[in-house]
């Protein structure tokens, strides 16, 4: 008898590479999303669709029917544009609480809580070496994002006091195909050659594949209760940039800009979206995420979880070819 899978964020950049994966595995899928969401890719694949508010508990409950086996709550609000704030916040904490209640209401014996390595405070601008013991000080961060994910993490850690077997997989930087609105925005700007300039900063960044393959395997045999941060190739933005000038035959000519002008140019940009309403292309948050330096030194994932990882320039590829595919990359001489 097959497992049954329930899903929220589907139809996004990771969800869409977790329920790609349950469905080869044979998995019994059901996908919450909004109803406003592109449903094409995932009507594809066969799975039961189910429309509903993400941070109203009736409506995931009503969703969730009984016998669900795993819950994987994978959607979340990755805005950096602090207009967006209040939003965030009720996605992904007050969502986290929805999820969490209606998984003991329905039964659900494990929940897969997608969060990130920014629940470590990554923002803070400091050098960090990363283990699953390091210090947590997400809520201290200027980021909403990293408050709202740190609570959500600890919102859904705390439900193994209920009953409810939880796990936590903490990714870093996410690349790979179907990603339209994160990273793609550097790889379609370098292929242009409209960059004005990289950021500064360093981190890592992990295959979306490899990390949907992760979750099914936390299903199965990680821990309850743990924390798994997930590493990556680390590169500095600079590298990614490069890579994608070679693939593309652009000469590299943009420059690295110090984070006190790229600091100053996002807060020039949030000053002018007051009056426009439209959000800047890059924001204060933005720049400080994308001027820190962080580093994942755990292995615990990938000896727990059987966690792989993939060189930089094979992510960079399979995203750039995707987005070639898909005549996103548009050029500009």
């Amino acid at each position: 008898m097959s497992k049954r899978a329930f899903v929220t964020g589907g139809t996004g950049f990771l969800g869409r590479h977790l329920v790609e994966q349950l469905v080869a595995a044979q998995w019994d899928v059901t996908c919450f999303h909004r109803e406003s969401s592109n449903l094409g890719a995932l009507k594809s694949l066969g799975v039961a669709l189910r429309a509903g508010v993400l941070h109203d508990v009736k409506s995931v409950s009503a969703a969730m029917s009984d016998g669900i086996d795993v819950v994987f709550h994978v959607a979340a609000n990755t805005s950096s544009w602090a207009r967006n704030d209040a939003e965030q916040t009720r996605d992904n904490v007050e969502g986290t609480r929805a999820v969490v209640e209606a998984s003991i209401a329905r039964g659900v014996k494990r929940l897969v809580q997608t969060s990130t390595w920014g629940v470590y405070g990554l923002a803070a601008g400091d050098r960090m070496e990363l283990t699953e013991t390091a210090p947590r000080l997400g809520l201290r961060s200027p980021v909403n994002y990293e408050r709202s994910k740190y609570l959500a993490e600890e919102l859904a850690l705390s439900a193994t006091a209920r009953g409810l077997e939880v796990v936590s997989l903490e990714p870093p930087h996410i690349m790979g195909r179907y990603d339209t609105v994160n990273w793609s925005r550097l790889i379609s700007m370098a292929h242009q050659g409209t960059l004005p300039g990289v950021p500064p900063g360093s981190g890592q960044f992990a295959a979306a594949s490899e990390i949907a393959r992760a979750h099914l395997i936390a299903a199965e045999r990680g821990r309850s209760g743990e924390r798994y941060l997930l590493p990556g190739a680390q590169a500095t933005f600079l590298d990614v940039v490069k890579i994608v000038c070679e693939l593309s035959g652009r000469e590299m000519n943009v420059r690295v800009l110090p984070a006190l002008l790229l600091r100053a140019v996002a807060r020039a940009k949030a000053i002018a979206a007051a009056f426009t309403g439209r959000e800047p292309d890059i924001t204060p948050a933005a720049a400080r995420m994308t001027s820190t330096n962080a580093r994942i030194i755990s292995t615990k994932a990938r000896d727990e979880l059987d966690y792989r990882q993939q060189s930089l320039r094979e992510m960079v590829e399979e995203s750039y070819r995707w987005l070639q595919e898909q005549g996103m990359l548009a050029r500009k001489l």
